[in-house]
């Protein structure tokens, strides 16, 4: 073993290496023994003592003069010092220990090697964990996964997949947590059956973190027929698994399923965690089954400072139409981030109450809180769902100014919106024209129903066109612009449209209302009498409408999509969904219970007549939800003031 004399450490001590950092370089080493045949041994023991103790600065001048006299610890040791520059982010100091690991043509155990990956893989520096990769001389299973895993978490699919190949091709086979990670790179259904073959054949599609991982895969597809099928495929005793597919349905927006499946769960005796909570209250939300999500808060509770699950339960309540619920969560929550402030905003916007988001948007830029994209989004819808013009303009004109938030399509398409309703639809136009993004559908979508309202025949034809041409099979357009047609009493111009619909095999979506009684879901469509009970509720309606016209309600014929006269007219408006669903709630449900109804299209405005008068006369709560926004009826007035 090399010894050297007092002097050297002494002077080592008192003024270290340049390359140590000014932190390190504050610290003493005073400690080592520096006998000649005890200074190895003691600065060994030190330089372990300083890496378990997570003591960074001490530790890298211990390794500097451990370089200097060409001395190593053991590889566990090394592993230690790793972890600490990655628990301080100290990109520099491991960029020194890779140094010393390769000095003096001294090549580490594969081990090892592994870990400086890890590391720079942790740093995000692909390119030297790439380089360190390409010069093993041994490359094991980790080292491939740990590649193939950084590549697929940086969405570089090509890459990911191409590693798996070259794997296989040198003979090293992957585990569990290379193909998990792998089948997360499917950039297609061609290499992810591909991939669930290789699965099979190797036989880990019984491992969980795998089975997770396919469930997951092929629910972003939208292959859930599939999924479910890997999940049914053998008995599962792993939460993962049961967490992975209820997401899976969640996601893709078929919460009865989700929700199916959390009973199974529950009833195999699993405990609900975060993240299926939180897939459970997205399905909730979806199918605005506030009941059942009240439920589900009672298992929320044992996670009650859970960020993210705050924020479900919030965006649960705000899109079930309860915001006495969402505030009470709101306020009750102990740390809030931009994601909570946005939720409540816009909650507050959709349900109506478009001032009262405003003034909490200030609250929150008080308090120091910077608004994301979503934050402004919320902030001018709730200007255009109250007609605040304004208030629109200067939030839309100062947001990159004030936030740094460029205007994007849902910005562009709220202010289309704003400027529509309001009848200024040239400034509407120019507007789209001056978009620095293409428009799209939604946006042409959002000029359209303003000259509906406004009865701009022109101008629906030029939207409608726009729209047709990036959507050629939109069903919504062409009934749009039928109804405008309809409106100005064009019947050959509605019958061309139709016939276009017909010969393009385009067909109008049907009238669906919801409605949640004793935890079962009502459905009602137009014209459908598969409802058990749909002869009563005919009965009940007719005689409401009697009384109703007794009180001033005179059917609005404006929203008659078909060329009738007289009492054809009025019938034809008499059994749409939501006036249905609504008469079943106030014969189900008790005097003083809110009735919910959620519904496909958006309410026309005889039913919106309708329900503020049946809701005073009843003196009961309605609430609607329509793809748009939400509508508190209550004591003949509605929380959108009739501005929807």
């Amino acid at each position: 073993m090399k010894t050297i004399s007092s002097k050297v450490v002494k002077k080592f001590i008192t003024k270290p290496p340049s390359s140590l950092s000014s932190t390190a370089s504050l610290t003493s080493i005073a400690s080592f023994n520096v006998s000649n045949n005890a200074f190895p041994s003691s600065l060994l023991d030190d330089f372990t003592k300083f890496c378990y103790q997570r003591d960074l600065p001490r530790a890298m001048q211990a390794l500097e003069l451990m370089h200097t006299h060409c001395i190593r610890a053991d590889c566990i040791t090394y592993s230690e010092l790793i972890k600490c520059c990655l628990a301080r982010r100290a990109i520099q100091h491991g960029k020194r220990i890779h140094v010393h690991l390769f000095s003096n043509g001294h090549v580490p155990k594969t081990f090892l090697i592994n870990i400086l990956i890890n590391m720079y893989v942790k740093f995000g520096l692909l390119h030297d964990a790439q380089d360190v990769f390409d010069k093993m001389p041994d490359r094991n299973v980790v080292s491939w996964t740990t590649m193939i895993s950084a590549y697929s978490a940086a969405k570089l699919n090509d890459k990911a997949l191409e590693f798996l190949v070259l794997m296989l091709r040198e003979g090293v086979r992957p585990n569990m947590f290379t193909y998990s990670s792998v089948l997360r790179a499917c950039d297609g259904l061609f290499n992810l059956r591909q991939l669930h073959c290789c699965i099979i054949k190797i036989g880990l599609d019984s491992d969980v973190f795998v089975r997770s991982a396919l469930i997951d895969v092929y629910s972003r597809w939208g292959e859930l027929e599939n999924a479910l099928r890997v999940f049914d495929e053998m008995a599962t005793g792993d939460l993962v698994v049961w967490s992975s597919i209820i997401a899976g349905f969640a996601q893709n927006s078929d919460g009865d399923e989700a929700l199916r499946l959390f009973k199974r769960m529950k009833r195999a005796g699993f405990l609900a965690q975060q993240t299926t909570l939180t897939s459970v209250l997205r399905a909730c939300t979806g199918l605005a089954l506030l009941e059942l999500g009240r439920q589900v808060h009672v298992h929320v509770l044992k996670y009650d400072q859970d960020l993210i699950l705050n924020n479900a339960l919030l965006d649960m309540y705000c899109k079930c139409g309860s915001l006495e619920d969402a505030n009470a969560v709101f306020v009750r929550m102990v740390e809030k981030d931009v994601i909570s402030w946005s939720t409540m905003i816009a909650g507050l916007a959709q349900n109506g109450y478009s001032k009262e988001a405003l003034k909490l948007f200030e609250s929150m830029k008080v308090l120091g809180i910077k608004p994301n994209y979503v934050t402004i989004v919320g902030v001018l819808f709730a200007c255009s769902h109250a007609g605040l013009v304004e208030e629109g303009l200067y939030y839309f004109h100062s947001m990159k100014e004030l936030f740094e938030i460029d205007p994007g399509r849902e910005h562009y398409g709220c202010m289309i919106d704003l400027l529509g309703r309001a009848g200024r639809l040239s400034e509407a136009l120019d507007l789209i024209n001056e978009m620095e993004c293409e428009p799209d559908a939604v946006t042409w979508r959002a000029l359209l129903n303003a000259c509906r309202v406004h009865r701009n025949v022109d101008v629906a034809i030029h939207a409608a066109k726009q729209i047709l041409r990036l959507d050629p099979q939109d069903a919504g357009t062409y009934v749009l612009l039928s109804n405008i047609y309809a409106n100005t009493q064009r019947w050959n111009d509605v019958a061309e449209v139709r016939r276009a619909m017909t010969y393009r095999g385009i067909k109008k979506e049907p009238g669906c209302s919801w409605i949640e009684v004793s935890k079962q879901i009502h459905a009602f469509i137009l014209g459908d009498r598969s409802h058990p009970q749909i002869s009563e509720i005919n009965i009940q309606l007719n005689q409401l409408i009697y009384k109703l016209m007794g009180v001033g309600y005179v059917p609005d014929t404006n929203f008659v999509l078909q060329d009738l006269e007289g009492e054809q007219m009025q019938d034809s408006l008499r059994y749409h969904s939501e006036k249905l669903a609504i008469v079943f709630g106030l014969m189900s449900l008790p005097r003083g219970q809110t009735i919910r109804i959620r519904k496909n299209l958006r309410i026309c405005g005889d039913c919106h007549l309708f329900t503020k008068l049946l809701a005073k006369m009843e003196q009961r709560i309605i609430v609607i939800r329509d793809p748009v926004r939400y509508h508190h009826f209550q004591d003949g007035l509605c929380s959108c003031g009739d501005f929807w």
